[in-house]
């Protein structure tokens, strides 16, 4: 690869560039969002910072008291680590989507009918959020699809107890590529941290940080340009699919022996209809590519709830990458291919 375009010299040191990709150089380039497209759908709906800093009050831990890390918090920390890492690019305004709605009421609205009650007797918070940062000028153009570095994290009070004392709370951060043909999320295992338990912002910006520099773009880069020079049948995608059906249904012991599969039998369907249909991805009639095949993968992901998105957008890439593998006489994920 020779396009990759990365920050300033005294940080593409410490990332490690060199092994996978050769000297790049720094455009000064502002990326407009494609804002008719996002990168989680399912349930959710679009928030603004604002929103949930003065509109949206913040959830404790019953039996202390004592406040949890609240969306706006999470989401401005890790901004600012981005800013604090990434000095000299451009960081993007976060795009916010948030669910599950938990509403409640002021006390002096305690005894008045629901269709009679004000906005300013309501309270609200969302039990579920999640946040992409765009940073766009960095990137890589894989297969005619040009991929913007970009931070994602996510966090779901439904998976942790409120009703105990303040223990340390679970975040889950991720850095990856986000597809600007489709806002695909395309995540990593270096880039993914999934039981990010701190205490307070001072600890999440540390984390932050530290995933940051674990994190080394042009070996996940490289990952990814290896997967179009391979290529599947319309017989082994239908293979991979009914085997992906059947794995759903197979018992719990023999389950355990292959390599997990996150997708549900919705997103799986999904999957299929995109290859008959998707105008980026689509190959009805024609061989498919792994990239593709990848991206029919992040495509579906996108119906996830908030709290299995990251989960899930990890595991495309594992099956991806397995699946590329098994046609290459890997025996890891012979099972789906045979």
């Amino acid at each position: 690869m020779n396009n990759l375009v990365i920050m300033p010299t005294e940080n593409r040191e410490r990332m490690n560039l060199g092994e996978f990709a050769e000297e790049a150089t720094i455009i000064e380039e502002t990326a407009t969002s494609n804002k008719s497209l996002h990168f989680i759908e399912a349930n959710t709906q679009e928030a603004t910072l604002q929103h949930l800093k003065n509109d949206c009050i913040t959830p404790v831990f019953a039996k202390d008291n004592e406040l949890t890390v609240n969306h706006a918090a999470f989401i401005e920390t890790v901004w600012e680590a981005a800013n604090s890492y990434y000095n000299g690019e451009t960081i993007g305004t976060p795009d916010i989507r948030v669910s599950h709605v938990i509403k409640g009421r002021t006390p002096d609205a305690i005894h008045k009918p629901a269709n009679q009650l004000l906005e300013s007797d309501k309270t609200i918070y969302y039990e579920r959020a999640a946040f992409s940062i765009d940073i766009p000028t960095i990137y890589e153009t894989v297969e005619g699809n040009k991929l913007n570095l970009s931070i994602v994290g996510v966090r779901a009070y439904n998976q942790m107890n409120l009703y105990s004392k303040k223990v340390p709370e679970l975040f889950r951060l991720a850095i990856g590529f986000k597809n600007q043909v489709c806002c695909n999320m395309c995540i990593f295992t270096d880039g993914y941290k999934d039981d990010l338990r701190v205490s307070n912002t001072s600890e999440l910006y540390r984390s932050a940080l530290e995933l940051f520099n674990n994190y080394n773009p042009a070996k996940h880069l490289h990952l990814m340009q290896q997967l179009g020079n391979t290529s599947m049948s319309e017989h082994q995608f239908a293979q991979i699919l009914g085997k992906m059906r059947l794995y759903q249904c197979l018992p719990n012991g023999y389950q355990k022996r292959l390599p997990r599969m996150l997708l549900t039998d919705t997103q799986i369907n999904s999957v299929a209809k995109a290859y008959i249909n998707d105008e980026n991805f689509g190959s009805f009639g024609n061989d498919l590519n792994m990239w593709k095949f990848y991206n029919l993968l992040t495509g579906a992901n996108k119906s996830s709830y908030i709290d299995s998105f990251l989960d899930r957008s990890l595991n495309a890439t594992e099956m991806a990458v397995g699946i590329n593998a098994a046609l290459h006489g890997d025996e890891t994920y012979k099972w789906f291919i045979d």
